[in-house]
């Protein structure tokens, strides 16, 4: 459908407990538009969508670009991750030979770095996640998220938002998933392109950082746990969302 945009699908259809699903048409997720084709606009131009929620840094702007400009749409960036802090990681995953990409992602840690960044994200940036879900309550919607891949910052904030809406917890996590699949993938890029810089080694040591993994995705779930005791005090006490907030989000996004 998307040629320039990966990883894009509208989220509607979800199951909630109470036996309602999320409306269609009315929550996109995807990854950077940066590199949309005009056909690419063109198509997201007909969804009606009335805010594009970038969780970039300006790190990850200044290498990927802006996103493209769509017609009558509110770009809205709120930067799920420190500009500074990472960089030089990004830096050493484009250009690090294979000794030092060993010494910092061999033996689990790269894993380890991304669920520490998944529960980081869930501790650190309530108040992002706070505005997030106003918005939407209030009128950001038809919506768009996204950040680089599609999968962490954007799959996180699309959870927290399905959280809300009492979407089942299996079907949160069989949506995140969706990002695994080999055509919805963010592409590994190396400054350099010799058969050493790509190796079938390199490649293993840099797929956690590209994958959407169940482990990733339960750290949220057990941060929201250990910090707040469960998702209704994490909703009300991390994010203030009441049930009033919470009611007008349901009735924006989901359906009978």
């Amino acid at each position: 459908m998307l040629t320039g945009v990966r990883n894009f699908r509208d989220v509607g259809g979800l199951p909630t407990a109470d036996g309602r699903r999320v409306r269609p048409g009315v929550l996109f997720r995807s990854g950077h538009l940066a590199h949309a084709t005009p056909e690419d606009a063109a198509f997201l131009d007909t969804l009606g969508l009335h805010t594009v929620f970038d969780f970039r840094n300006a790190a990850d702007i200044r290498l990927e670009g802006p996103d493209v400009t769509l017609t009558g749409v509110r770009n809205l960036n709120l930067p799920l991750s420190d500009p500074a802090d990472g960089a030089g990681f990004w830096t050493m995953v484009r250009e690090g030979d294979l000794p030092t990409l060993r010494s910092l992602l061999d033996e689990g840690r790269a894993a380890n770095r991304m669920i520490a960044s998944y529960r980081e994200i869930i501790r650190g940036r309530t108040a992002e996640h706070a505005r997030l879900l106003t918005e939407i309550a209030d009128d950001s919607h038809p919506a768009l998220l996204h950040c680089s891949a599609g999968k962490d910052r954007a799959g996180l904030s699309i959870a927290v938002i399905l959280i809300a809406l009492g979407v089942e917890p299996e079907a949160i996590e069989a949506d995140y998933l969706e990002s695994a699949a080999a055509h919805r993938r963010y592409k590994v890029w190396r400054k350099s392109t010799s058969a050493e810089a790509m190796s079938p080694e390199v490649m293993a040591l840099l797929s956690p950082l590209f994958d959407a993994r169940a482990e990733y995705l339960a750290a949220a779930y057990a941060a929201i746990e250990e910090f707040w005791g469960g998702t209704e005090n994490y909703l009300s006490r991390g994010l203030g969302v009441d049930a009033a907030h919470r009611e007008r989000l349901r009735e924006r996004l989901l359906t009978d």
